[in-house]
């Protein structure tokens, strides 16, 4: 089972900050370090979350350089931000930088609050513009040496485009995840490489899971040829007293922790994620919400992952 360390940044980060808790990741063996791509603060008082938002990519390309083994990416970039050229040529970058360790995780954005703030075009029909992009940008990187592509779609256009660069790595990670009953477990099925349900009930994850397979086995796709993850957060502590202070600290009830994420004591969240692989989970993205406290991210490796095979 991999576990992935997920970041919010948006809630508040520096790059240094990020930079901190990347570099720890890396250090205590998690498999990957994700972020979120978002610019603008969730909750009632945006001024709260200082500095303010910090670029996905231009981010990433920094910790690119200043790691050496984990997976980088975003979960997940929305294609309301970037042209889907623009974000070709941005990610195939940033994964020459890292040697090879870059995914892109891309979906259609849902917080219009923060296109409203930074004059991004939010159209009330995104789901085309997904399946335009992925296609584009994986024609992109699949386009061979010396042979342009061309693209002619309702939402973008492509002339003869020299298509490049391209990335390190072949194929290339690309995650599709959410939780639509069909049009997203088809789109899966195309062009992902790993398929990612955020934040479900327990008893949906492999619900969501056998769609795509089933979308897989209409195209004649193997199932077995994606990657099936799951994002929950995490609030671990060693006993209930530290347990309960993380619970505080993200603003979330014990209980309630316990009843949706991987919540409790780390024999508790061994158990859990027992479960999860049992419903057909392979890699698990944990949601550290207070990404200034790394003794955190210290009791996980020690306790939980030290307990998976």
């Amino acid at each position: 089972m991999d576990l992935r360390i997920f970041t919010e940044p948006q809630q508040g980060a520096s790059y240094d900050d990020l930079l901190t808790i990347a570099t720890a990741t890396e250090r205590l063996g998690f498999d990957a370090f994700f972020r979120s791509d978002h610019y603008l603060r969730m909750g009632d008082d945006p001024f709260e979350g200082l500095p303010g938002p910090t670029d996905a990519w231009t981010s990433l390309a920094g910790l690119a350089r200043e790691t050496s083994r984990i997976k980088l990416g975003t979960l997940v970039s929305s294609v309301t931000y970037r042209h889907p050229g623009i974000l070709a040529i941005q990610v195939a970058q940033v994964d020459a930088m890292s040697g090879g360790r870059v995914e892109l995780g891309l979906g259609t954005g849902w917080f219009e609050r923060e296109h409203l703030a930074y004059g991004i075009p939010f159209p009330a029909k995104r789901f085309g513009m997904l399946e335009e992009q992925l296609e584009i940008i994986t024609g992109l990187w699949g386009t061979p040496l010396g042979e342009t592509y061309s693209f002619d779609g309702e939402h973008y256009t492509l002339v003869e485009s020299p298509a490049l660069p391209k990335p390190v790595q072949h194929p290339f990670p690309v995650i599709v995840g959410g939780s639509g009953p069909t049009r997203t477990p088809k789109i899966a099925a195309r062009f992902a490489t790993e398929f990612n349900v955020p934040f479900a009930e327990f008893a949906d994850i492999p619900v969501r899971f056998r769609a795509v397979r089933e979308a897989c086995e209409t195209i004649g796709r193997e199932p077995s040829e994606l990657v099936y993850s799951a994002a929950l957060v995490a609030a671990v502590g060693s006993n209930p007293a530290e347990f309960e202070r993380r619970a505080t600290a993200i603003g979330r009830e014990p209980a309630e922790l316990r009843e949706h994420g991987l919540a409790g004591s780390p024999a508790e969240v061994v158990d859990r994620i027992g479960a999860l692989r049992e419903d057909g989970v392979e890699r698990l993205y944990l949601q550290i919400l207070d990404i200034h406290d790394l003794d955190h991210l210290e009791l996980i490796a020690a306790e939980v992952m030290s307990q998976l095979d």
